[in-house]
């Protein structure tokens, strides 16, 4: 089989995007995967769940900053710098980790540096690739960022909890430095220009663009599925050791286990897209009925094993809402100009959420049980199922 120019392209730019984007979820996953660790040697569940929103308020807000900054710097800059900078100060913190307040601003830090990275990605591909292909790329850093949790999760499985920082650290750092460097090959070898698409209109206009591309409706899926995708599986292993009662070493490895089979949600939404006939709202419809569906089943099925089951397909359900959001939309607006700009927005909306829920689950646990904090996430993802309705479809039936 030939491949074509602008497929290798896209492989190329597509795959040092992958794993540099594999880099920063594995960094944002291990407070996570090693919170079990942390709680058993004396690290309040309130403490790790402030670290935890402090840095999503910091990536939030860095989002909507960077993203803006993206449409004028090159990828280049913002993704080598961001990487680089997250690395320092994601090692520095595990070692100040017992004086709460520094710690918190670095990990805060930390956020912000790593918030450079995904909308200055998003358009440096839409705007080299064609679409079909910036779909593919989009494909891979988001399955390389569901992959980042089982990938934390197993080094936490092996190592104590402050050498994993350690090794994510050493990650972040060395794709800081090969991303400088390919990047730089890739602009000589013209795989990669910069400013092909221009903003077509200013000010308010700009608004009336987007939401003629439904920017209002995939905000919200943005919301919904931040929670889920970041909050829910922050708190998934803590799940697993004290409402289905593991060992600490145990629900780390189930984590891991979990999350890797989650990973594979973008293969599965995509494929569900595709066989729908390129339907991207029909697929975001068809995600959050599932994950509704399966996060009921989790509350009322006690079964250790078929809990555990329903918990990671609720999760995948909402996950594959996500994936519409990630991998399709953001890449079909490149022609407006505002990719990076808008992918900020809305993964800002995402992560602004989710820190919120952070606080708010870190402390409903142990208030209202884990079962009735099920019947919340449950909640969450039946408003996803009502904002997915094809509301303009029933209108026109009408």
């Amino acid at each position: 089989m030939v491949i074509s120019k602008n497929a290798k392209k896209a492989i190329m730019l597509g795959t040092l995007c992958s794993v540099s984007y594999l880099a920063v979820y594995i960094a944002r996953n291990i407070l996570s995967a090693v919170t079990p660790q942390m709680v058993e040697a004396g690290f309040s569940e309130a403490y790790i769940g402030s670290v935890s929103s402090i840095y999503l308020i910091m990536y939030a807000c860095g989002q909507m900053i960077n993203g803006l900054i993206g449409d004028k710097i090159k990828a280049k800059w913002m993704i080598g710098f961001g990487l680089l900078g997250a690395g320092v100060t994601n090692f520095i913190f595990s070692r100040i980790v017992l004086m709460p307040t520094m710690a918190l601003v670095v990990y805060g830090i930390t956020g912000f540096f790593l918030s450079m990275i995904y909308g200055p990605m998003t358009k440096v591909v839409s705007e080299n690739t064609e679409l079909i292909y910036a779909t593919r790329c989009s494909l891979g850093y988001t399955f390389a960022s569901f992959f980042g949790s089982p990938a934390a999760g197993l080094l936490a499985t092996f190592l104590a909890w402050d050498s994993v920082f350690s090794v994510g650290s050493g990650f972040l750092v060395v794709m800081a430095l090969l991303v400088m460097l390919v990047f730089t090959a890739f602009e000589k070898r013209g795989i990669v220009k910069y400013g092909q698409y221009q903003k077509q209109e200013k000010g308010l206009k700009n608004i009336k663009v987007l939401l003629k591309h439904q920017i209002v409706k995939y905000s919200l899926v943005s919301i919904l599925t931040g929670v889920v995708r970041t909050s829910v599986v922050f708190w998934l292993p803590t799940y697993i050791a004290q409402h289905l009662n593991f060992a600490s070493e145990k629900a780390t490895m189930l984590f891991s286990v979990a999350t890797f089979i989650i990973s594979f949600t973008t293969f599965i939404a995509v494929f569900i897209y595709e066989k729908l006939g390129h339907d991207m709202d029909k697929t975001v419809l068809i995600m959050f009925c599932s994950s509704a569906v399966f996060f009921l089943l989790t509350y009322f099925v006690h079964l250790t094993a078929l809990n555990l089951v329903f918990i990671v397909l609720a999760i995948m359900g909402s996950n594959g809402a996500a994936t519409m959001l990630w991998s399709r939309y953001c890449p079909s607006l490149r022609d407006t100009g505002m990719v990076s700009s808008a992918t900020g927005f809305l993964d800002c909306l995402s992560y602004a959420a989710a820190a919120l829920a952070n606080l708010i689950f870190a402390n409903a646990a142990p208030a209202i049980g884990w079962g009735n904090l099920i019947l919340v996430w449950f909640g969450i993802v039946l408003v996803g199922v009502v904002i997915a309705l094809p509301y303009k479809k029933m209108k026109k039936a009408e």
